[in-house]
């Protein structure tokens, strides 16, 4: 069983460390591979208002550090060739799992520079995307080492998302790739609030708890010690108090439903 969690953005390294501290600490407990993520730019904002990150070398020395003291393996998103190319030429032993963001999955130039890096690629299934059509992005991934498919929630209607389970036990069912359910992401409301995008984060633990029935193993959690005053993503991300129920109810749901 293996646990992304993190914040949305790259902050601040103590504010960084202390979530990777945390949430390594709930995973060692209920012996879970743990996986911090968190983003150096989002590129992807609903408007000129939304604020980005602090930067790629600021926020990869950062984790050279968090890396170094918490023993952590680390995950971040990429938007663009360039960005790949610096980090495996500059930070090549920090960052273990480099993501493709849902909105540039097709983006063949950028899916193939990223696996043919030796690294993980994690690949986020479109919200655009029937589960059938992540058959053709994967064909670009040949040089990959190791690909995962995240589900981070489907269009439906304007400014909504819902989470398919039937597209996730049909991924389960079709793709050797693990298979992760990014929960958080999945109750966003994309441009809900206007010049941001909004959410409601009391659904997250039920979310979680119907993936794991459904014998998913790989999740994907954006986590804040305090989400209504963090730059993006506040109304959907967990709080970090909260993560250690919802953890614990997918592993008891996950040993029921593997016996």
């Amino acid at each position: 069983m293996r646990i992304i969690a993190g914040p949305c953005q790259h902050e601040s390294l103590s504010q960084s460390a202390a979530i990777a501290e945390k949430c390594k600490a709930v995973c060692d407990k209920y012996d879970i591979e743990y996986i911090f993520k968190a983003s150096f730019d989002k590129a992807n904002r609903s408007s000129m208002q939304g604020k980005r990150g602090i930067g790629l070398a600021d926020t990869l020395n950062d984790f050279k550090l968090i890396k170094e003291v918490h023993g952590v393996k680390i995950l971040t998103d990429v938007h663009d060739i360039d960005q790949i190319e610096k980090i495996v030429s500059v930070y090549n032993d920090v960052v273990d799992v480099l993501q493709i963001p849902a909105f540039l999955c097709r983006q063949t130039d950028l899916v193939q520079a990223a696996c043919a890096t030796n690294k993980i690629v994690n690949i986020k299934k479109g919200q655009f995307l029937a589960p059938w059509d992540m058959k053709g992005i994967l064909s670009k991934c040949t040089a990959a080492e190791e690909v995962w498919i995240t589900e981070r929630g489907t269009s439906f209607g304007y400014n909504n998302l819902v989470v398919d389970y039937t597209g996730l036990m049909y991924m389960l069912a079709n793709y050797e790739h693990p298979i992760v359910f990014d929960v958080t992401h999945s109750v966003q409301k994309p441009g809900g609030l206007g010049s941001s995008s909004g959410g409601n984060r009391d659904y997250v633990p039920g979310l979680a708890r119907a993936g794991a029935a459904l014998g998913v193993r790989n999740f994907f959690l954006e986590v804040h010690p305090n989400p209504d005053i963090a730059p993006s993503d506040g109304p959907n991300m967990l709080r970090l108090d909260d993560f250690e129920s919802v953890v614990a109810d997918i592993v008891a749901i996950n040993k029921v439903v593997a016996v």
